[in-house]
C-alpha cells in the first residue's frame, strides 16, 4: 500500500524504519512538525522522523497546521492509502482524516482506553500500574477514541524510567504498527470499538507537574521521579533555586522530616510523608549532574535544611 506516515520525535523513528524495511508497503512521503531551534546554540533541527525520511530519501511535508490548504492539496496528489500516524503532535483535521482510504491509523502508547491524550506512559508510571501496552487503532474526531485494530501489553518494572519504557514500547509498537497495516492491506483486520468504561485521560506533562512534593508517601515520590525522567525531569528547590532530582530509593527505615535531607558518609536520604528515600543522581543549579554524594561533599548542608 500507498503510505504517508505522520510523526516526529524519537519514539516514532522505529516504526517509520519498520515500514521502510518492510518490503510491502510504500513510504511516499513523511509529515512531521515544522524544523525548530533546540540546544543552547538555538540551532533549527529536523526531527527525528525527518531526519529518517532525509536519509531515505522520502519527501518530508512539515506543514505549521494540518489544515492548511496547500498540504491538503499535496496529500491528495499522494493518494495514500493509508496514512500511519505516531506522536506526530499536532491534531489533524476532517478534512486530512478524510483522504486515506483506509483512514489514519495511530499507533498509541497505552491500552486504550486507559490513557488517552499526550502523556500516557508517563501518567501509567505515576499512577502505579502494574501493567500497560500499545494500542493502534483509526483516528476519528474525538481523542484517541477511534476503534482498535491490535495491542501488545507491556509490564512496567519497579524500576522503569518514563524514558526506558518508551523506549520498549517504541520497539514492540513498531512491529504492532507494521502488522496492523498489513491486516488492513489483507482484509484480514477489523478495529473493534472501545469499551464505553475504563478511561482515562494523560495530558501534556509540564515543567510545573514535575516538581516533587516530598509531602507524598514515599512510593508516589519515587513514582512521580521515574515518570518524568528524563522528560521533562523531576526537580524541588534548594535554598530557593531549582534542584533537579534523578530516581530514587524507597527505604524501609525511619526517616526526617518530609523534604528535610540527611547527609550520611555513603548515602544521602530525604524525609516524605512516610519511609526515606536515598537520592540517586542530582544536579544542584550551575552544576553538573552529579552522584548525591559527591554533591553533598561540596556543599555544607546545615541541620534541618530541606527540598521543598
Amino acid at each position: 500500500m500507498r503510505l504517508v506516515f505522520a510523526g516526529t520525535p524519537e519514539p516514532a523513528v522505529p516504526s517509520l524504519r519498520a515500514l521502510i524495511e518492510s518490503g510491502r508497503h510504500e513510504v511516499v512521503a513523511v509529515v512531521t512538525r515544522p524544523d525548530a531551534q533546540a540546544g543552547r546554540g538555538r540551532k533549527v533541527l529536523r526531527s527525528p522522523v525527518g531526519t529518517l525520511a532525509d536519509e531515505h530519501g522520502i519527501e518530508v511535508l512539515t506543514p505549521a497546521r494540518a489544515g492548511d490548504p496547500a498540504f491538503l492539496a499535496r496529500l491528495r496528489e499522494l493518494a495514500p492509502d493509508v496514512c500511519p500516524v505516531v506522536a506526530y503532535g499536532a491534531l489533524l483535521p476532517q478534512s486530512a482524516l478524510d483522504i486515506p482510504a483506509h483512514g489514519w491509523v495511530n499507533l498509541h502508547f497505552s491500552l486504550l482506553p486507559a490513557w488517552r491524550g499526550a502523556a500516557p506512559v508517563q501518567a501509567a508510571i505515576r499512577a502505579g500500574d502494574e501493567m500497560t501496552g500499545a494500542s493502534t487503532f483509526r483516528i476519528v474526531k474525538e481523542l484517541d477514541a477511534g476503534p482498535v485494530f491490535g495491542v501488545v501489553t507491556e509490564t512496567i518494572g519497579a524500576t522503569d524510567t518514563s524514558g526506558a519504557l518508551l523506549g520498549r514500547l517504541a520497539e514492540s509498537g513498531a512491529h504492532l504498527l507494521v502488522s496492523t497495516v498489513d491486516g488492513i492491506e489483507d482484509g484480514t483486520l477489523r478495529a473493534v470499538e472501545q469499551p464505553g468504561e475504563g478511561m482515562s485521560y494523560a495530558p501534556k506533562v509540564t515543567v510545573e507537574d514535575a516538581r516533587v512534593s516530598f509531602a507524598d508517601p514515599a512510593p508516589a515520590v519515587d513514582r512521580h521521579i521515574r515518570s518524568v525522567t528524563p522528560d521533562p525531569g523531576a526537580w524541588a528547590e534548594f535554598r530557593g533555586e531549582r534542584f533537579k532530582l534523578g530516581p530514587v530509593t524507597v527505604l524501609d527505615e525511619p526517616g526526617p522530616r518530609p523534604g528535610e535531607l540527611v547527609v550520611e558518609r555513603k548515602r544521602v536520604l530525604v524525609g516524605t510523608a512516610t519511609k526515606p528515600v536515598r537520592l540517586g543522581e542530582v544536579q544542584a543549579a550551575g552544576k553538573k549532574r552529579m552522584a548525591a554524594t559527591d554533591w553533598a561533599r561540596g556543599t555544607r548542608i546545615d541541620e534541618g535544611e530541606r527540598l521543598r
